[in-house]
């Protein structure tokens, strides 16, 4: 078999100076989803407390299967946004399973601003929404949702892509026959009462649980009532006058057991639509990684040692060694699960790309889901690569990446900048899942090259008549600013990714995505093999 042998010497003193200077990166990742999982603080998780309900990560291990993994998404969605008072956007989310069955989950946390909707609430509310729908995922929401907060209302409430989005989403995947299930534990208001109202079933927890289009001071400024919020919309009420609650459970532990119920009866298939082999663990060790990524992003290493690392066995059928070098493209098994990975090992030319293409379209034949491992600068500029024709070339594997019709996955282990990003099936290809390193960056082009385009162009611009003192501010400012933005962590709070994960995590993580990918039926079609 086809193994991966590692040039890699873990006793040598570069090893040890790249995995102390990961390590650092992973101290601060642990930190700011120990942050994030705080919640809203001590003072609010107290409060919570004290009106005997469990904390929404509580909630979550209750509901999922004893011992069996939770994939969440986006933990660092809204990082240092709104004096970092948001963590997590109030809203945790992820797969999980419950009854043997693959769930998404919703979550308010209402310690988070009483689990109302930011901007980037609503952006991950959505995002795991995209997610069940293309993994064929029941829904599972845990209601404790103060509705959209109000001081950004224009940023949640009237776009297409704002609050009324998730509703559209849950009317339209429960018409798909994927469930929408709902259990409520506080007060649901306004667009939050929408989320159980319009779920397929729904659980109330008496003396908590209030699910009211307008609450008591809404109620009393429109027409004058006078109403408590138990009798308004209180779960005893709603499970025995209005009928918007199917179930009445007296505590929230007895909630979760009614929902796990409830997905034990949905006779959901469990399909499986890919070959597994054996599953072997790497013949190197995923924990080795940070000690391979070079301290200095722009040192150049073989990502051939991460793959070995990452791969069942180490075992990587390698198509096209020989040839267009930088992009290493091959077929192996992760977890049992086939897969086509796509990895860079420099900058991308014209063979690279061609040979990409070709490698796609060769895993669409063969229902072999594809994996990117982004490491680039871009594809080739200068005069010898656009007669070579890098433009025409490089749209190939744009194209092929964008009509791929097998599953697709992407993990930024390095660098992801401008075309490259594009061509390795970036954000805006809408691959399935896409995570990032702690060391990962993102941007049209790097602090430095960024640097000196703008301060060449604005030198250019003025003909001569900028001071030094101008552009010294300006090279400053736009280094400053790239530097920033292309950071992981302002990544990954606007939820350009999935999540921060770490490196030795990797296997384990696309393990638990291909597995999901097992489940879709196989897209047919016509699948040519070309040499273009």
């Amino acid at each position: 078999m086809p193994h991966l042998d590692s040039r890699i010497d873990p006793a040598a003193p570069s090893f040890a100076v790249n995995a102390e200077a990961y390590a650092a990166l992973l101290r601060t990742l642990r930190e700011r989803l120990a942050h994030a999982g705080s919640g809203g603080g001590a003072a609010l998780r107290q409060r919570h407390q004290a009106r005997k309900k469990i904390f929404v990560r509580d909630r979550i291990d209750l509901l999922i299967d004893p011992l069996s993994p939770f994939l969440e998404l986006a933990p660092l969605a809204a990082w240092e946004l709104y004096g970092n008072e948001v963590p997590a956007a109030g809203v945790i989310t992820g797969i999980g399973m419950v009854q043997g069955v693959a769930c998404m989950i919703i979550a308010n946390d209402a310690t988070v601003k009483g689990g109302s909707f930011f901007h980037e609430t609503v952006k991950k509310h959505i995002r795991a929404q995209e997610v069940a729908w293309e993994n064929r995922l029941p829904c599972l929401y845990l209601v404790d949702c103060g509705g959209a907060y109000l001081p950004e209302q224009d940023r949640v409430f009237p776009d297409k892509d704002h609050f009324g989005n998730t509703f559209l989403n849950q009317c339209r995947m429960s018409a798909e026959g994927l469930p929408q299930l709902s259990a409520v534990f506080g007060g649901c208001t306004a667009g939050g009462a929408y989320i159980p109202a319009l779920s397929d079933e729904v659980v109330m927890v008496r003396g908590n649980a209030r699910i009211h289009l307008g609450g008591p001071e809404i109620v009393q400024a429109a027409i004058n009532e006078v109403v408590d919020g138990e009798t308004l919309g209180g779960a005893e009420m709603h499970s025995t006058v209005s009928g918007v609650s199917d179930y009445l459970a007296e505590t929230e532990a007895e909630a979760l057991l009614m929902l796990r119920n409830i997905v034990a009866k949905l006779n959901w298939p469990a399909a499986q639509h890919q070959t597994l082999a054996p599953i072997r663990p790497p013949r190197h060790p995923p924990e080795e990684i940070p000690g391979i990524i070079p301290a200095d992003p722009r040192t150049p290493y073989d990502v051939r040692e991460v793959i070995a690392r990452m791969v069942d066995d180490s075992d990587f059928q390698e198509f096209k060694p020989l040839w267009g070098s930088t992009l290493v493209c091959g077929t192996a098994h992760v977890h049992g699960h086939p897969v086509g990975i796509l990895a860079n090992n420099g900058v991308l030319f014209a063979e690279s790309a061609v040979k990409g293409a070709h490698f796609i379209e060769i895993c669409n034949q063969r229902n072999i889901p594809l994996l990117f491992l982004q490491n680039v600068t871009g594809f080739m500029v200068g005069s010898e690569s656009e007669r070579a024709g890098i433009a025409k070339h490089s749209a190939k594997l744009v194209y092929a990446v964008s009509t791929a019709r097998v599953p697709r996955f992407t993990v930024i282990i390095g660098g992801s900048y401008g075309a490259g990003n594009y061509g390795m099936c970036g954000r805006g290809f809408r691959p399935r899942f896409l995570f990032a390193w702690p060391n990962a960056r993102i941007a049209t082009m790097s602090p430095e090259v960024a640097s000196n385009v703008l301060v060449t162009l604005r030198g250019r611009s003025l003909r001569g008549d900028a001071s030094a003192g101008e552009l010294a501010a300006l090279d400053a400012e736009t280094r400053r600013q790239f530097t920033e933005q292309s950071d992981p962590y302002y990544a990954t709070a606007r939820l350009w990714d999935d999540g921060i994960i770490e490196p030795q995590d990797t296997r384990d993580v696309i393990g638990l995505c291909l597995a999901l990918a097992a489940r879709s039926e196989r897209v047919t079609g016509m699948s040519p093999v070309y040499r273009m």
